[in-house]
């Protein structure tokens, strides 16, 4: 295997997790809020990061690797959200009673597949992930979702924390701006995941399970 060359913070974050043997797809917060126009999301193009997050179901579906999904939802009030929903206050829409269903998935989990709430920006924050992905024997996390900055970011580096080597699929994950993905990106890369394309992700997902 070929050395990456060295990322924005030198030769000193130059490692690699890589894949274990038994990956899951994670699709995260992919939803009409941010898919939709309109939504208060809404992001300035994320078809293709929808279509990539598409690609990478349909081809773990296909060898029975494991796929999950995150959602966000408060309950009626906000009582739930702690000083998120100060911080970020269009996350009211994710609320019990909120109008516009702006957190119905975009794409549709097949029956089966578990889908995590959750309050916060980290997919493992309060939820059950962690339990679920060990008692699926799963040790490889590809993450795809939005947004590149927030939830993917914060996602990506809880699954360091919990054991799990997590590989973010570049064009499977969309932010609001070029710069703010790439930047985070590599920054992901260089400290806590591997970032990797879509095609090595598919041919890696392409492994019987």
């Amino acid at each position: 295997m070929s050395v990456p060359e060295p990322g924005p913070h030198g030769t000193a974050f130059s490692g690699r997790v890589g894949w274990g043997s038994r990956p899951a797809v994670l699709v995260i917060d992919l939803c009409r809020a941010y898919t939709e126009a309109g939504g208060p999301f809404a992001l300035p193009d994320p078809g293709p990061a929808v279509e990539a997050a598409s690609a990478l179901v349909t081809a773990a579906r296909g060898r029975g690797h494991p796929v999950l999904w995150t959602a966000v939802r408060y309950t009626r009030g906000l009582a739930d959200g702690g000083l998120f929903v100060r911080k970020v206050p269009a996350l009211a829409a994710f609320a019990e009673d909120a109008p516009g269903g702006w957190g119905e998935l975009t794409l549709a989990p097949d029956p089966g597949e578990p889908v995590v709430v959750k309050q916060y920006a980290s997919a493992f924050f309060g939820t059950t992930l962690a339990p679920t992905l060990v008692g699926l024997g799963v040790d490889t996390l590809v993450i795809a979702g939005v947004s590149t900055s927030g939830c993917v970011r914060a996602t990506a580096m809880d699954a360091l924390n919990s054991g799990f080597r997590p590989q973010v699929v570049r064009e499977a994950c969309a932010d609001r701006s070029p710069a703010l993905h790439e930047n985070n990106l590599a920054d992901l890369d260089a400290k806590y995941a591997d970032v990797v394309d879509l095609s090595g992700a598919l041919d890696c997902l392409q492994r019987p399970a």
